[in-house]
């Protein structure tokens, strides 16, 4: 049986954050034939520099991390938002993912962004701008998803079967979603 593997990058380093248990719940939850795997270890990859990126010698971190979003068909963000925007070791890991120049392990993969926060918002700037990041990365952003919740005065919203409900949507959403081919230059 073939399946659908989505990797999740995650915003947010803390074990019990919203939007790691957003990301756990479409793991555990995810439809028959769809694989989710978190991408642990962000927070050990270094700053983006070119000058320690060099002739296939990146750091180990930053070589899983490529490999593991290389083979996967779908990446989606869960993040928070950090003052108007994605946490920095989000923008990070996109960084690395664009690299090599030409070589993006998100060059052709539908991406979607979504989270919670406990701001009136929801994280709807960091979603847009880890969309538009990934977009310049090569990536597919699919544009018929976007949960951006707020938790203000919400116990639990992962015991809300509405809110789990649109999260296992937009799940279907990303996977069903095809990159149509470009035409020939």
């Amino acid at each position: 049986m073939s399946h659908t593997r989505v990797v999740v990058l995650l915003g947010s380093l803390r074990s019990q954050s919203i939007n790691r248990r957003i990301a756990e719940t479409l793991r555990d939850q995810a439809p028959a034939g769809t694989v989710v795997e978190i991408v642990d270890g962000l927070g050990e990859l270094p700053f983006y520099n070119e000058e320690i990126d060099v002739d296939g010698e990146a750091p180990a971190s930053v070589t899983r991390l490529r490999d593991q979003v290389g083979v996967a068909d779908r990446v989606l963000a869960v993040t928070p938002e950090y003052n108007g925007t994605m946490p920095a070791v989000l923008n990070n890991a996109i960084d690395w993912l664009s690299r090599p120049y030409g070589a993006s392990a998100l060059s052709g993969k539908p991406f979607a962004a979504l989270g919670a926060t406990p701001t009136r918002f929801g994280g709807k700037w960091s979603h847009e701008d880890a969309r538009r990041s990934a977009t310049v990365a090569g990536a597919h952003v699919v544009a018929d998803i976007a949960i951006s919740e707020s938790t203000i005065d919400r116990e639990d919203i992962l015991a809300e079967p509405e809110f789990v409900g649109r999260l296992l949507g937009a799940l279907d959403t990303l996977v069903s979603h095809r990159v149509e081919a470009q035409p020939a230059a």
